[in-house]
């Protein structure tokens, strides 16, 4: 089955006097929720004890958890030592998400800068080459890094290109952000075609083993010409995308994701409404 859950401690969370990430676990659960994404949004500074500390929380309560590797990350910068630290990110959220039993790690994958966007993203592939070695010299190949769909025209992530980076080996499964490509593609997802379009593509270049279980991010997303603005709650009447269409194409395609809620303050409950939606139509 699908699982669902939020991105990071919602305001509700702390509302209810909760602090720490531990507490996430219980909070995430009672809420009828199965996953749980932690961000090294910011760097990764987590000492190895608080990782076990976390992941014995969330064993607990049965309560799958992924990370979401720092957003600074650039595999597309010319500077060789810029993108060394970039694989540092990644491997670094990897370790430490795989001591709070995870298996999965979000990573944005580059910025074009000022190259040609063949380059940058021929640049960003052998970078990938380059980190799947890494991944497997650090003992990290039992884990899935997913390149994320990015929401501004300037970064690297069209639903093209993350299947490009997906190909170069088993280890990288996508991360398709629907907000994300609404934001790029201007409004471009409203009907059950436009989601099935883009998911059968996927389905047909990267097979339905890989893509089965692959990760899914979904908020609505305010947008601009130049793509991604913020991020909205399900509240918001304006931008999307919506979700029922989306939830009808997974079931008709017999897809089963890992779908985290990023909505703005409200990611647990909107995550809640989301399984609400998709047990709607089963």
């Amino acid at each position: 089955m699908i699982k669902f859950g939020p991105s990071g401690n919602c305001d509700s969370f702390y509302a209810e006097g909760y602090a720490h990430t531990e507490q996430a676990a219980a909070f995430v659960k009672n809420r009828g929720l199965d996953c749980f994404e932690y961000s090294f949004g910011r760097g990764v500074r987590m000492t190895e004890d608080k990782a076990i500390s976390i992941g014995e929380a969330f064993a607990s309560e049965g309560i799958e958890i992924s990370a979401h590797a720092p957003y600074f990350i650039n595999f597309a910068n010319p500077d060789d030592e810029m993108a060394a630290k970039s694989y540092a990110y990644v491997l670094d959220s990897a370790k430490v998400c795989k001591l709070m039993g995870g298996r999965r790690v979000v990573f944005h994958p580059a910025a074009q800068g000022k190259a040609m966007r063949f380059e940058a993203v021929a640049l960003t592939e052998e970078r990938l080459k380059i980190l799947r070695e890494y991944i497997y010299l650090n003992g990290l190949q039992d884990m899935w890094f997913c390149p994320e769909t990015m929401g501004k025209l300037a970064q690297i992530g069209t639903v093209e290109e993350i299947v490009q980076f997906c190909k170069i080996d088993p280890v990288f499964i996508p991360c398709v952000d629907f907000g994300h490509i609404n934001a790029r593609e201007q409004g471009s997802l409203k009907t059950v075609e436009d989601y099935k379009s883009r998911l059968e593509y996927m389905l047909a270049e990267l097979g339905y083993e890989k893509m089965k279980h692959f990760h899914v991010h979904f908020s609505k997303i305010m947008y601009s010409a130049k793509g991604e603005v913020k991020h909205l709650t399900f509240g918001d009447q304006i931008y999307g995308p919506e979700f029922e269409p989306l939830a009808i194409a997974l079931k008709d395609l017999k897809l089963e994701p890992y779908i985290v809620s990023e909505s703005d303050g409200t990611q647990a409950e909107d995550a809640a409404e989301m399984k609400r939606i998709y047990r709607g139509i089963l």
